[in-house]
């Protein structure tokens, strides 16, 4: 079972010392009732160092010993999308709550995998997609359920920036999940299903590096209602990055890197009224206050981010890479 905090304070290992995990812990600082209490690299060196930038209490040079530690209530974990699934079962297995970044595995099998993992040894487990818990996104959310401006009639949702090929670079190496759409594409994919549901039918078309990872990702949803989300993904250019919600009555767009921090413009009747949400932090904290309070609970799975919504966005991405034709093997 999850362990319910023994102390007040949530102790939090984090498993993977890239850039995503410096975000992670800068803001883990800023929340109440929580500690950085260790984190492990392979490489006892840069444990040592973000041990030391974030005042961890433990440096581990392996994923295993950081598991081993009985004075840790959760995890997360910030490898590569091909080690997921290995790392998560690590540690729920040791009955330590899990937040793994998205995407959640490399596929269906591996998600479904560890939910079963998490259920067999009644531990909390959860999708680390941040976006769902930013408030911008929860009033956005809120907007479109209560149909405020009408139901949704298209959206449009993108998410491009160009960055200079490097084989050597996670972010393009296609045996750690590299490529435009399990990194980026994932984001315009959640949007559309946070918002409208599964799609009742999905068209994908995509163009690839040299090494086979995917450079592109464009994709159509149709959904029952006759509503089309137009998704985007790219590698290659710099895109917009909003997501736009176009409504009968008026237009929500999430603006620029709507998946982080950002502002909402409500269009109608050629006005435009912009709601800042005075953010100041990355915006991971919000994340981890849920979770800790999952902790505190003694819940194991989350109501937002739930296993169902997890099954489904994993199914989906499967779905577009059949359709790509793009495989990790």
């Amino acid at each position: 079972m999850t362990k319910k905090s023994q102390h007040k304070t949530i102790r939090w290992g984090i498993i993977g010392l890239g850039s995503i995990a410096h975000k992670f812990a800068k803001d883990l600082l800023t929340v109440k009732d929580a500690q950085l209490y260790a984190v492990a690299s392979r490489s006892q060196e840069k444990a040592n160092e973000f041990a030391s930038s974030y005042n961890a209490i433990k440096a581990y040079s392996s994923y295993e010993d950081l598991a081993e530690d009985p004075n840790i209530d959760a995890v997360y974990i910030a490898t590569p999308h091909v080690l997921h699934k290995e790392n998560t079962l690590l540690c729920l297995k040791k009955g330590i709550a899990v937040l793994c970044e998205k995407p959640f595995a490399m596929n269906s099998t591996e998600v479904e995998e560890m939910i079963a993992c998490a259920k067999a040894n009644d531990t909390l487990l959860m999708e680390a997609l941040w976006t769902y818990f930013l408030p911008h996104y929860q009033y956005v959310l809120q907007l479109l359920k209560n149909k405020t401006h009408g139901d949704i009639l298209k959206l449009e949702a993108d998410f491009g920036f160009f960055r200079e090929f490097n084989n050597d670079a996670r972010l393009f190496r296609k045996s750690l999940g590299g490529g435009s759409l399990l990194d980026i594409g994932i984001y315009p994919i959640f949007a559309a299903l946070s918002t409208l549901g599964k799609p009742k039918n999905i068209e994908a078309n995509a163009t690839f590096f040299d090494n086979g990872a995917d450079s592109t990702c464009n994709m159509v949803f149709s959904y029952k209602n006759d509503a089309k989300a137009y998704l985007k993904s790219s590698l290659l250019q710099n895109l917009p990055t909003e997501a736009i919600f176009y409504c009968e009555k008026a237009t929500i767009k999430i603006n620029t890197m709507f998946h982080m921090p950002t502002t909402v413009s409500i269009i109608f009747d050629g006005k435009e009224d912009i709601k800042d949400f005075g953010y100041n932090t990355i915006g991971y904290n919000y994340e981890i206050i849920h979770f800790n309070e999952l902790i505190q609970q003694g819940k194991t799975e989350s109501p937002t981010m739930s296993f169902e919504f997890s099954n489904q966005l994993i199914s989906i991405l499967d779905a577009v890479r059949e359709l790509i034709k793009l495989d990790y093997q």
